[in-house]
């Protein structure tokens, strides 16, 4: 999952909020970046941190919620993208670890 924050700090918060409850398994935190975009019909362009959250498909609902939850800004970038291959330890690694002690159960988002 990605997303984009509005300062270092927010990165951080959006990352915790989502490794404490065990919905990834790892998020990078990288910046800041610049982005340019379209916003209600303005080019606009604004500093940014990006967040590089590691889950599974299982999992998607609840990180969305999470971050929407804890964004400051209206309309948070939530993008999932399809992990198409990798070293089968390291996708183990991230299905064990945001499954771990959660007994199968789904999250509330706070």
């Amino acid at each position: 999952m990605q997303t984009t924050a509005s300062s270092e700090e927010e990165a951080h918060r959006l990352a915790s909020a989502l490794l404490e409850v065990r919905l990834a398994a790892c998020v990078q935190v990288v910046g800041p970046v610049r982005s340019r975009y379209w916003w209600q019909g303005s080019l606009e362009s604004a500093t940014e941190w990006l967040c590089l959250a590691k889950t599974t498909h299982d999992w998607v609902d609840e990180v969305t919620a999470v971050v929407r939850a804890a964004h400051s800004y209206d309309t948070p970038e939530v993008i999932v993208m399809a992990i198409v291959g990798g070293d089968e330890g390291y996708l183990q690694w991230i299905a064990d670890t945001v499954h771990e002690d959660r007994g199968g159960g789904r999250v509330e988002a706070p």
